[in-house]
């Protein structure tokens, strides 16, 4: 299966070149069935606007897989998880699992396996907690998303960290009764990104 890879980036950005040369680096080192596209979003006002200084940003067949930063182990285990999709869809078909303690927070593989089946941007800080940012137009829009947020976290009784500015939000999510991650946390991340 060829995979469709949009690379959203702008000119003299050294964090989208260091990007763009992993995941090129990935592709040639794994070699990728990948078609990439390139898009500037200085040459698209609605690209711009949506997504600002906000990049570099890498879609795999229309999802968000990347943003900021990937390595070309990361890439390469996204895109060769054909099931990737199916697994982020899973995720948000669980239900959030209240954690009653004693339990250790998930690190190591079962982390990494949780994070690359979530993929859609979502970064491990840390091995600590989970982090987002999502972009908006304007504040309107970013006040509509985290209101969805907030009836999606009541449904499941898990509480993410929500910072609402003008145009963004960032969501940080983690389970404070293990003062780390839970699979709860990656559920409730998969749910959001679903809703």
């Amino acid at each position: 299966m060829n995979h469709e890879v949009t690379f959203y980036t702008r000119a003299d950005c050294p964090l989208c070149e260091k990007a763009y040369a992993a995941v090129r680096e990935s592709i040639a080192l794994h070699q990728l069935p990948v078609t990439v596209t390139v898009t500037d979003i200085d040459t698209d006002a609605a690209l711009r606007a949506r997504l600002t200084d906000d990049v570099p940003v890498i879609y795999v067949d229309g999802v968000e897989a990347f943003r900021h930063r990937v390595t070309a182990g990361a890439f390469a285990a996204y895109v060769r998880d054909s099931s990737a999709p199916a697994s982020r869809s899973s995720l948000a078909d669980e239900m959030c699992i209240p954690c009653t303690g004693g339990e250790p927070p998930v690190k190591g593989a079962e982390l990494e396996a949780l994070a690359t089946s979530l993929g859609g941007g979502w970064r491990v800080v840390e091995e600590h907690h989970l982090e987002k940012e999502f972009t908006f137009p304007d504040f309107a829009q970013a006040l509509a998303f985290t209101n969805q947020v907030g009836a999606i976290a009541e449904a499941e009784g898990h509480h993410p960290d929500i910072y609402l500015a003008w145009g963004k939000v960032r969501i940080t999510i983690w389970t404070h009764k293990v003062d780390g991650l839970t699979r709860a946390d990656f559920v409730l991340a998969a749910k959001i990104d679903s809703r």
